[in-house]
């Protein structure tokens, strides 16, 4: 017997529906009834009853009830593997029905990290519009983890994230390559901008993102960061955070010039200078394995690479 199922499974299991499927993926995204409700736009007792139904059809426990937080069991794991295979398949579906349709039509959802978005989509949208008047273009903006996820959910289309990443169950195209300027306050007190040095930065002094933020990681590895007392355990929750501390002389840090070239650094004191040539982050696009959008998402990155070839 299958772990998790009832015992009396002589009646005939009927089939679950595409929503019902799509709202137990939601939960097990999101890990809450309440927020995964919210994402799926309906009420939480719509949504836990579905989930019930759910599990009355299947003759199993997928959720673990018993637990103040939201526990799958090792069958619902399963079930929502194979959820997540049927949603996909069920969107190429709809992709296959429209190869003979004039392309970029209909809806492109697209997901996009925060580090780039503001630099980028103000530059780069009025082309889309002007180009193709029938795309409607949904965008999100997230960490690149959680793009990740809505990915292979199918929830979104396409994103626009940093690399190197794991990315399990998609493709990837390298767009251009964005590099690291070091930023400081101008006369700084905490080094000397013509002979930089590491090792006689203070401790503490080296000012990053906040953990999940792939630029952090990004930064340390590009920039060779290798003296770990350096960084400070004072972390920020974006750029613009970040570049106000580097304003008040609170540390240095690593900025893209792709958001040095947009106005990151506008109105403050902060000055930048070059880093190795070795240093930098791949701005890319990634999508699913297998779509038969590929050549369409391909023929749009076009304009990416073209803002990279322009020096940002």
């Amino acid at each position: 017997m299958i772990p998790g199922r009832d015992r009396d499974n002589s009646a005939m299991t009927r089939q679950p529906t595409l929503r019902q499927l799509a709202l137990l993926v939601s939960l097990h995204t999101h890990l809450h009834f309440g927020k995964a409700a919210r994402a799926s736009f309906v009420s939480q007792s719509t949504f836990s009853l579905a989930i019930k139904e759910l599990e009355s059809q299947l003759g199993a426990t997928l959720v673990d009830r018993t637990s103040r937080k939201v526990l799958f069991t090792s069958f619902g794991q399963e079930v929502v593997e194979q959820a997540r295979v049927v949603l996909r398949e069920a969107d190429r579906l709809v992709e296959i029905a429209s190869r003979g349709k004039e392309p970029f039509t209909g809806r492109l959802r697209l997901g996009v990290i925060p580090t780039i978005a503001p630099f980028v989509l103000p530059a780069i949208l009025p082309d889309v519009r002007r180009r193709w008047p029938k795309l409607e273009l949904s965008i999100r903006e997230d960490l690149t983890r959680r793009l990740h996820d809505e990915l292979l959910d199918g929830q979104l289309d396409l994103i626009l994230i940093a690399l190197p990443f794991d990315l399990k169950g998609a493709d990837t195209l390298s767009l251009f390559k964005d590099r690291f300027l070091l930023a400081y306050r101008k006369g700084t007190r905490l080094f000397d901008p013509g002979n930089y040095d590491e090792e006689t930065l203070p401790d503490n002094s080296i000012l990053l993102l906040e953990d999940g933020h792939c630029l952090r990681n990004h930064a340390l590895s590009a920039c060779s960061v290798k003296h770990i007392e350096k960084i400070s355990p004072y972390s920020a929750s974006s750029l613009y955070t970040l570049v106000q501390m580097v304003n008040n002389d609170l540390g240095i840090t690593f900025v893209p010039e792709l958001a040095h070239a947009r106005g990151l650094l506008a109105r403050t004191r902060v000055e930048t200078m070059e880093m190795p040539r070795s240093a930098y982050r791949e701005i890319g696009f990634a999508w699913l394995k297998g779509t038969v959008r590929a050549d369409e998402y391909r023929a749009f990155s076009e304009l990416f690479v073209k803002l990279g070839a322009e020096g940002r």
